[in-house]
């Protein structure tokens, strides 16, 4: 892994890009990484596009600005494509870009006229299959430790059941469907 590696979420609000950050950065400081996870706000609301990043290091973080030249781009909702310039910044040659789509990759490649790395994964369905609403944030996070490598797989879910633990511990299938969808987004990412 390089020094740093920067991360921008793209989503609706309630979608889960913020918890999304969230998680992911949480799971990378259990392995003693350095991290930032924080959302960009504004008069966001329910449906509009919104923003999170992550800086992941193994040296302390000292920048705190949005990340403008991300390393990856991940989309939660394939709308988004449409509306925003969701590759703004992302480096062609080294950059990973990461839809939640049916779509092929080459379909979004085209679709956005990027020439680098692009992944996809049906983050929804997996979602609507093993938590039962179409909260992609959680399939995106296995995904996304798949296409980059940078955490291990297992770790990852021992520190997200953790979490969710805590927060739905009268709720074991929400714990369950979401490590299901981490697990079966990590497989299916192509």
């Amino acid at each position: 892994m390089k020094e740093r590696y920067e991360i921008r979420w793209h989503g609706r609000g309630g979608q889960g890009a913020k918890t999304a950050a969230l998680l992911f950065g949480d799971a990378a400081c259990s392995t003693g990484k350095y991290l930032q996870a924080f959302p960009e706000y504004g008069p966001e609301r329910m449906g509009a596009p919104v923003v999170s990043f992550n800086r992941i290091s193994s040296q302390p973080i000292r920048t705190h600005i949005p990340v403008t030249n991300p390393d990856v781009v991940v989309v939660l909702d394939v709308s988004l494509v449409e509306q925003v310039d969701v590759v703004s910044g992302l480096n062609p040659t080294d950059g990973i870009l990461l839809v939640n789509t049916f779509q092929g990759s080459q379909e979004i490649k085209k679709k956005l006229n990027f020439t680098g790395r692009a992944y996809t994964v049906d983050a929804s369905k997996i979602s609507l299959d093993t938590i039962g609403r179409n909260i992609p944030n959680t399939p995106m996070i296995g995904a996304l430790i798949k296409v980059t490598q940078l955490l291990n797989i297992d770790e990852v879910l021992s520190d997200i059941r953790k979490k969710l633990e805590v927060k739905f511990r009268n709720r074991p299938e929400v714990i369950e469907g979401n490590i299901k969808a981490i697990e079966k987004a990590y497989n299916e990412v192509k």
